[in-house]
């Protein structure tokens, strides 16, 4: 069985941020991860609140240098095989992979993130791939000159949006709500935006089909208004999130929404297991707030891994 000094399941921003300071304090790091390094930043077309670049820069383009960097310094990435289960083996980990693959870890750093929440309405999953979808920047392009809409009032869901004027020659926002939550210069574009049309105070309750494709949305008003039926091309769903916390759900504390509950270095209720990122505890999931957690998380586990060396000397 393969022996490393660090397990990083994830590679979003805090699992990448992490794998940097963990290779570059000379301790083995690998970084396991589904698919492509990045996690839902790979997904943003435009990150304009990250520091260090005033014009904005593709969230892609971030996690490419995240990765470079980590590599430049040692860490090692397994990647499109998914963490199956962490086993604590006396005071390490057993971390295995779905190709059969175990590492023994002496620290295990989980930054698995969130995935996007679903509306569980009659149609959504029918039509998954054929007008349903939860990434603009993935689908985007499938809709040129036609009608969509997004469905959610957060930040993520109007940058979609926005995203999406740039094909679609409509786009709804659909918001349970008669106000966004958006940022405030976030919602600025949108209202500036003429593609873009609100329908406030609705909930979709079906998403409507024919032919093995989306061509409509059933809504419901939330203020008292009748019933409606809205034609569509295709919808983008933001909701919020959901954590990926199933791995560590029996061996540290979540919270009740399931989030791993961290102190502020990382550490979870388990000795040797830390956590950074959206699976975390916390309002804010911004990628700076998951880099500075997958920093925190390495820096704590090189001193949990250091103070053990010490004590078996």
């Amino acid at each position: 069985m393969e022996t490393v000094d660090i397990a990083i399941v994830g590679g979003g921003p805090a699992g990448l941020t992490a794998a940097l300071y963990a290779a570059r304090a000379r301790a083995r790091t690998v970084v396991l991860e589904t698919g492509l390094p990045g996690g839902q930043i790979v997904t943003t077309d435009w990150v304009e609140n990250y520091p260090g670049f005033p014009e904005g820069v593709s969230g892609a383009h971030i996690a490419e240098l995240m990765r470079a960097q980590a590599e430049h310094f040692g860490a090692e990435f397994r990647i499109f095989a998914s963490v199956e289960s962490i086993e604590p083996v006396d005071l390490d980990f057993k971390v295995t992979n779905s190709e059969g693959e175990t590492i023994l870890a002496h620290a295990v750093i989980l930054a698995t993130g969130a995935v996007p929440k679903r509306l569980h309405v009659p149609g959504e999953a029918e039509f998954t791939g054929r007008g349903v979808s939860w990434c603009a920047t993935c689908d985007g392009a499938l809709f040129r000159e036609k009608t969509v809409a997004v469905i959610g009032g957060g930040d993520a869901a109007v940058e979609e949006a926005l995203f999406l004027t740039k094909f679609a020659a409509r786009v709804y926002v659909i918001h349970r709500r008669d106000a966004l939550r958006a940022t405030k210069c976030i919602q600025e574009r949108c209202f500036e935006n003429d593609k873009i049309v609100m329908k406030w105070s609705r909930v979709v309750t079906e998403v409507l089909g024919e032919s093995g494709k989306v061509v409509g949305v059933r809504l419901a008003a939330t203020d008292g208004a009748p019933e409606e039926i809205l034609p569509l091309d295709g919808i983008f769903i933001f909701v919020g999130v959901e954590p990926k916390s199933e791995l560590v759900a029996n061996l540290c504390e979540l919270d009740a929404a399931g989030y791993v509950k961290v102190d502020p270095n990382g550490l979870t209720s388990y000795p040797g297991l830390y956590a950074a990122g959206d699976v975390t505890a916390g309002d804010l999931k911004q990628v700076i707030t998951a880099a500075a957690g997958g920093a925190s998380a390495a820096f704590e586990a090189l001193r949990y891994i250091d103070e053990r060396t010490c004590s078996i000397g």
